[in-house]
């Protein structure tokens, strides 16, 4: 699944214990061989029709289109002044263009847009660090890990969100019989609303990103989040000073957290949570992902993430395909009976709430029993 997989070798060869006897399974036992076999072929027609192959166009424009709403706020600015009414409107337009920001530093971050992988690592590092203010190695570490083991106790961080909010049938369960109640969980579908939807950008997401790059001394990225804030004082600085710009900035990032909050958790949380159970790789995506119906807006608004299973059975499959192969990964579902969600949007807004209260009236079963 990497795009280089000469540089991964390096990374194996220490990791090498043996070679299988020739008359031993190559897999484990209980996984279905055929199913594998298919997926595998499946791989191999998409690779033949070109579908990893990224439209640098699509790109440019995702691109431009960021570049037009940053420049649009500050124009806007320049010629209106720092009123309120001025204010609130180019807040929505860096809203727009950070959720963008988001959606493409999410392909960077996945994707050989670029022939030459140095130019993927320098635009992600432009894209995550600069337009965003947040880490690229943070996010390619934790997100990475999200992939591999998607909805899995304890290898996907995207699902550790203990003490605030429990997740799941296992983890309220364990919670409540050791009687651990950090917070009334039982009302976590109604907090999720003041806590998970507002927060998750201006808070988590950013106390973490800065507290991984000053321990782990990622001095590249530092300086490139440094240049984030360094843009935002001299272009807003002039007119809202140093605090008011610094309140610009969390402002925005305030606006875009609940459209990215819920963009990123309404195809996991509804979905399956388990511990380990060494699945193959297809049965391990579909059972942890689900889809959003497609159209203009639904595309446009997820950033092409309604097609979380595409998305992540070929991860480095450029957003702009997903459609091409939907059918065929569809039909490999029913095939071996795998069940292929796809929703309205409003629908998967609300399962996450759904299954919030759903995980809460497990953890209250268990922690009040006798």
């Amino acid at each position: 699944m990497h795009p280089e997989p000469d540089i991964v070798q390096l990374y194996l060869k220490p990791l090498l214990i043996g070679e299988l006897a020739p008359g031993e399974h190559s897999q484990e036992r209980h996984k279905n061989s055929q199913l594998v076999k298919d997926f595998q072929e499946l791989r191999r027609i998409i690779e033949s029709l070109n579908m990893f192959h990224a439209n640098l166009g699509f790109f440019f424009l995702h691109f431009a289109q960021i570049l037009i709403l940053e420049v649009l706020a500050w124009l806007i600015l320049y010629h209106f002044g720092s009123g309120w009414p001025v204010t609130i409107f180019i807040s929505f337009l860096l809203t727009i263009s950070q959720a963008q920001s988001s959606f493409l530093q999410h392909d960077v971050g996945h994707l050989s847009i670029f022939k030459k992988s140095k130019w993927n690592h320098v635009m992600h590092k432009f894209v995550m660090c600069h337009l965003k203010g947040l880490s690229a190695n943070w996010w390619n570490y934790r997100h990475f890990q999200h992939h591999v083991k998607p909805n899995i106790y304890p290898k996907d961080p995207d699902i550790d969100m203990g003490p605030l909010f429990l997740l799941g049938d296992s983890q309220p369960v364990k919670y409540g019989k050791k009687k651990i109640k950090y917070i009334n969980y039982e009302k976590q579908h109604l907090y999720f609303y003041m806590v998970g939807l507002p927060l998750l950008m201006p808070v988590y997401f950013n106390l973490q990103s800065m507290q991984v790059m000053y321990l782990r001394r990622y001095w590249v990225d530092i300086a490139w989040v440094s240049s984030f804030y360094i843009r935002y004082f001299i272009t807003f600085g002039p007119y809202y000073g140093i605090f008011g710009t610094v309140l610009l900035i969390y402002l925005v990032k305030f606006l875009e957290s609940p459209w990215i909050a819920y963009v990123t958790q309404m195809s996991h949380i509804p979905m399956r949570m388990s511990t380990e159970e060494n699945r193959d790789w297809l049965s391990t995506q579909v059972l942890a992902t689900c889809n959003i119906e497609q159209s203009f807006f639904n595309d446009w608004f997820t950033g092409h993430l309604n097609f979380q299973i595409e998305h992540h059975l070929f991860p480095t499959m450029p957003r702009h395909n997903y459609h091409k192969v939907a059918p065929l990964v569809r039909s490999l579902c029913a095939k071996h009976g795998l069940q292929y969600v796809n929703k309205p949007m409003l629908r998967a807004f609300g399962d996450i709430v759904r299954a919030l209260k759903k995980s809460a009236a497990l953890w209250v079963d268990a922690y009040y029993e006798t």
